[in-house]
């Protein structure tokens, strides 16, 4: 029997696929938000769309929020389009091409939570392989066809003139240590992954080596949070509150991502380094979130946080050859300054007097 696992995930949305936070009491008067993330667990690769439950900022802003595990980019698209979650992560590298055939959802992206270029293929040590222009005729791993690690890589050996579907092949070999074992053991040549995922493999002691990075790495492959058209026009204040929730969260992580990392968790005891001190985990976890963390400020001078920077989208459906005229169906800013209206330097001063 064929199972639909679209069904599977957002049937059981409000059981197997919520990761419930533990909230005090008064949570019953707060909203609940459930916010979708495409990977299988909750991972220091999202730290900033959850992390604020922990640190009081949903609560400032009057909401409790609960992380839903869809498991991939697609899965985010249906279930913000079903009504299974309010918010969801939103890939520019799955949203752009739906567009351009006229299959995008009334989905809508308000704030983007990471900026580009995230993503690397790495290579054992000693590896023959010294370049991009070597993995012709390799095998290159990714976690799963359904994430962006997969469409952002074949737009880049596009450019620097490989031909993906033929000059190399592709090898789901999921995520995290799994992938990093893959590599170490010779079923793939090299792995196409992001910044906090290799993090997460280097930290179980897997030794990586990671290609020059071509020329011109092009500014696509952002992670927005998206939601229904209906919804935004409909709850403005209610997107406004989990958009500056990510904001204070953010800010407090490039204040102190070892305190950020802490307050993860507490949250999530599983999606942290086990059988390690809790130092030695905090420690871990800051090194799996570094570079993803710098990610978290736009690239634009005099850009606010979260801001959706047109160009962006324009270079990626350039890059993959996508013809759309029209990008404003994709995206509002109009949320950004309310988003922003909160006091910088009292979060950055809670985050330098964390106690753990």
């Amino acid at each position: 029997m064929t199972v639909d696992r679209r069904k599977v995930v957002l049937g059981g949305l409000a059981t197997t696929a919520l990761a419930s936070v533990p909230f005090s009491a008064g949570a019953q008067e707060l909203r609940t938000v459930r916010s979708g993330i495409g990977f299988k667990s909750v991972s220091p690769a999202v730290i900033n769309l959850f992390t604020g439950e922990a640190l009081g900022f949903a609560r400032e802003n009057g909401i409790r929020v609960e992380s839903a595990v869809l498991g991939s980019a697609n899965n985010c698209m249906i279930a913000i389009d079903r009504g299974a979650v309010e918010f969801a992560v939103v890939s520019s590298s799955f949203a752009l091409p739906l567009h351009a055939k006229g299959q995008l959802p009334p989905v809508v992206m308000f704030y983007e939570y990471t900026y580009p270029y995230k993503w690397d293929i790495v290579v054992k040590p000693g590896s023959p392989i010294k370049s991009y222009q070597d993995l012709r005729g390799k095998k290159i791993g990714v976690s799963t066809l359904g994430t962006s690690d997969y469409p952002v890589t074949r737009m880049v050996m596009d450019s620097i003139g490989l031909n993906p579907d033929k000059d190399v092949s592709w090898v789901a070999v999921g995520e995290g240590i799994t992938a990093g074992v893959a590599l170490e053991r010779g079923v793939i040549d090299g792995l196409a992954y992001f910044d906090s995922g290799f993090a997460v493999i280097e930290n179980a002691g897997i030794k990586l080596d990671y290609l020059p990075r071509p020329p011109k790495v092009p500014m696509i492959g952002g992670l927005f949070l998206g939601a229904r058209r209906d919804f935004i026009q409909k709850n403005p204040k209610l997107c406004i509150a989990y958009g500056r929730t990510v904001a204070m969260t953010s800010e407090f992580l490039l204040a102190n991502p070892s305190a950020g990392a802490h307050a993860f968790g507490k949250m999530f005891p599983t999606s942290i380094p086990r059988n390690v001190s809790p130092a030695e985990a905090v420690r871990q976890t800051v090194v799996a979130i570094q570079r993803r963390i710098s990610l978290y400020r736009p690239p634009y001078p005099g850009v606010k946080m979260g801001t959706i920077v047109e160009s962006e989208l324009r270079e990626e459906a350039k890059f993959n050859e996508l013809d759309i005229r029209d990008f404003s169906p994709l995206y509002t800013n109009e949320l950004i300054d309310e988003i922003n209206n909160f006091d910088r330097d009292r979060v950055t001063t809670m985050a330098k007097s964390y106690q753990f």
